[in-house]
């Protein structure tokens, strides 16, 4: 075999490796040989108004709040870098001169969202699709209790937390192989989407094509971009990362907030008492 074909060979040989001899390589420390799955960077999507936090995220963008004594979007920036993950991108809009010294203090790069205020969050994938590769994506707000991040990754897939009972998440219906085949909103007793998200450069290629072919369309600026996604769910194969409860954190009200970092409850008390 010529050293050209070889060459060729020994590459078709890491794109296409079973998940059995990635989990091999990846323990036997042959990062070589993982090349093609080794993470390029990754995006936290911090662009939003946070308008369930008013009136605390009207001085304070959510990403921003002290949880447990440290900043949110900080801590999954030290996460990401401790995972070997240096190349981190903060999509930002609402107030976004108050993420500015993030630059300086973890040498992350800053990219702008002029459409944070009047569409959803594929405004903030548009801002970021020209970097997309092995690709994390993440949301400013998530709050991980461990590090979820990992410097090689076998396949694009979705992190998911299991609902007892009814829930009004994006639940998941998926093969026995765990490829998302369904996605829908509400259900019971179920995986729903929860937390980071990860592309490979397929997928991220792919996506990209069907967010610029459908951005100007007016049904698409309210949309999530896991609707997009799910539109196109046959030609984006993204699988199931299941978390036990409790590792990936959201908080979707001030409320859930004080139930784990009671420190917000005279603030809560506060407005309680003020609307009386």
């Amino acid at each position: 075999m010529g050293e050209r074909r070889y060459g060729a060979y020994c590459f078709y040989r890491r794109m296409y490796m079973t998940k059995n001899e990635f989990d091999q390589l990846y323990q036997e420390g042959s990062y070589e040989a993982l090349a093609p799955y080794k993470v390029d960077n990754a995006v936290i999507m911090a662009a939003g108004l946070s308008s369930r936090f008013a009136p605390l995220s009207d001085t304070t963008p959510k990403p921003l709040l002290r949880v447990k004594g440290e900043i949110m979007i900080e801590r999954q920036i030290r996460q990401l870098q401790e995972a070997g993950i240096s190349e981190i991108y903060l999509v930002v809009g609402y107030k976004k001169e108050m993420f500015s010294y993030l630059s300086d203090k973890y040498g992350v790069h800053l990219l702008e969202n002029p459409d944070f205020a009047v569409r959803n969050n594929n405004s903030s994938i548009y801002a970021a699709r020209h970097i997309l590769g092995n690709s994390y994506i993440c949301s400013s707000d998530n709050y991980f209790m461990e590090n979820v991040f990992e410097p090689y990754v076998y396949r694009s897939y979705y992190a998911a937390s299991y609902a007892k009972g009814t829930t009004g998440e994006y639940c998941l219906t998926t093969d026995i192989n765990g490829l998302i085949t369904d996605v829908s909103v509400g259900g019971s007793d179920s995986w729903y989407m929860m937390g980071h998200v990860y592309w490979n450069r397929e997928f991220s290629s792919r996506f990209v094509e069907f967010l610029e072919a459908e951005y100007d369309l007016p049904e698409t600026k309210q949309m999530y971009w896991e609707n997009i996604y799910m539109k196109h769910i046959r030609q984006l194969p993204l699988y199931i990362r299941r978390y036990p409860e409790g590792i990936v954190r959201e908080f979707d009200s001030l409320k859930e907030l004080c139930q784990f970092d009671p420190s917000y409850i005279p603030y809560l008390e506060k407005l309680i008492h003020e609307e009386e």
